[in-house]
């Protein structure tokens, strides 16, 4: 990237929600995704690697910022614990902020949320952006994300059309009115 503007690189995670996505003592980190300046990655496996590949590749990427989305309460917080439980040193630091305002429950073992960097990037929450204009906040949910989950559920259809072919819903001509069967 060199000199200018500090990258910035999106991180979410998935939990596992058939056990408790919400309770890091009980629930794993099935998926992490990591957003680059033109390409996405996507961590999928054995947990422990999860957790290992993402903190190897956020040591090497350009000093920048991990922008999350409530990640001061749920990402961040749920990745530490689950790397304890693994014995695992990740790069990232947290310090407790009582100034985060939880929205919704709170995780699983924890008073509220954190400042955080990861090896040599800071990290912003991004809700902290938008949280107090829901008109900005509005416009770009309705815009970026929907657009990415559409993304993947069209790539995924596409990558096993002939299966998907077989399952697509048929349920006749629409008469005029919405109805649930």
């Amino acid at each position: 990237m060199g000199r200018g503007r500090t990258p910035v690189y999106g991180l979410d995670i998935e939990t596992d929600t058939t056990v408790d996505g919400l309770d890091p003592s009980r629930s794993a980190v099935l998926t992490a995704a990591l957003s680059l300046p033109g390409t996405d990655e996507v961590y999928i496996g054995v947990e422990w690697e999860i957790l290992v590949d993402l903190d190897a590749r956020l040591a090497d990427l350009e000093p920048g910022v991990i922008a999350t989305w409530n990640g001061a309460t749920f990402d961040l917080p749920f990745l530490s614990d689950r790397a304890e439980l693994w014995g695992l040193r990740l790069g990232l630091v947290l310090r407790p902020d009582p100034g985060t305002r939880v929205h919704g429950p709170l995780l699983h073992g924890h008073a509220g949320g954190y400042r955080a960097a990861w090896h040599h990037h800071g990290h912003v929450d991004a809700y902290r952006l938008y949280r107090h204009d829901e008109t900005d906040l509005s416009i770009e949910a309705q815009h970026a994300h929907p657009s990415s989950d559409a993304r993947l559920a069209r790539v995924l259809t596409e990558r096993r059309w002939t299966t998907a072919c077989r399952l697509i819903d048929r349920l006749g001509p629409a008469t005029g009115s919405s109805s649930v069967a």
